[in-house]
């Protein structure tokens, strides 16, 4: 699917779980109407998201979404074959997809936090050493949606177990080994030197090259500190409420507003008042 002869004027960049999807049971049921609305207007949503590729294959296809999209908290950006006229330099191939890769191979992390569980014993559980029942209960996928999201491939996930005081600690061992973690809406995200900002910043110039005397505006939707990187970054930001934590705070002249509802409904609303967009 290639999109040279379109000329977008916006791009909406957003996070999933707890933003476009509901953070108890994962429903975007309430967003169906602007998302119809952004297709209608031929506006690219691209999810910008903590989930694996796994993960996102079948909820694009639910979404019927065919646009590029950014798994594991910015650590790869994936983009259809032939989405492009051309292939974006630095892309690998995977199946289906160009692949823009910003942090390592999962494997790497295996070995540090085998060392670190020596410091922090049963203080921290990976996500992957979980059993599907566990992940379960946890978060409430369904069994199929936990086995998907067990299959990381730049990242790993940790449950955090001990007391604050100890995470602090835990944090700052991982410092020392180079590593910024990410806080998302449930786990811990270790990944290299990326995250969703990057991500859009780089996907962004991907579409401006196409389209280099039209100017594109960048939207970005989030819940959590893991999304303020990519809130930051975007020209418009939304700031989406949660019904478990409050709304990260942003540290840039961006201009954002806040969500009267949370989650999906939320989303749409905001979506739709930034972008001028009539539910009607």
């Amino acid at each position: 699917m290639s999109q040279r002869q379109k000329t977008f004027d916006y791009l909406v960049f957003t996070d999933l779980d707890g933003t476009l999807l509901d953070h108890h049971n994962y429903s975007f049921a309430p967003a169906v109407t602007t998302l119809r609305l952004l297709a209608e207007q031929q506006v690219p949503v691209i999810p910008v998201t903590s989930k694996t590729r796994a993960e996102l294959l079948p909820l694009r296809a639910q979404l019927q979404n065919e646009h590029p999209f950014v798994t594991e908290n910015g650590a790869a950006v994936f983009i259809p074959k032939g989405y492009f006229p051309l292939c974006p330099q630095g892309c690998e191939e995977a199946e289906a997809f160009w692949v823009k890769p910003f942090s390592r191979s999962v494997e790497i992390w295996q070995p540090l936090l085998q060392r670190l569980k020596t410091e922090f014993k049963d203080e921290f559980v990976l996500l992957s050493e979980l059993t599907v029942e566990q992940l379960v209960q946890l978060t409430g996928l369904n069994p199929e949606q936990a086995r998907l999201a067990q299959q990381r491939e730049y990242s790993e996930p940790v449950h955090w177990l001990g007391d604050e005081k100890r995470r602090v600690t835990f944090i700052e061992a991982l410092a020392a080994e180079g590593i910024e973690p990410l806080q998302g809406g449930r786990f811990l995200h270790l990944v290299d030197q990326c995250d969703k900002g990057k991500a859009l910043q780089w996907l962004t110039r991907c579409y401006q090259a196409y389209q280099p005397k039209h100017p594109l505006l960048t939207v970005a939707a989030g819940d959590s500190q893991n999304d303020i990187a990519m809130l930051q970054a975007a020209d418009r930001a939304l700031l989406v409420r949660s019904p478990v934590h409050a709304p990260p705070q942003l540290f840039s002249s961006t201009p954002f507003i806040l969500s009267e509802h949370c989650g999906p409904a939320g989303w749409a609303a905001g979506i739709r008042q930034l972008l001028s967009l009539s539910a009607d």
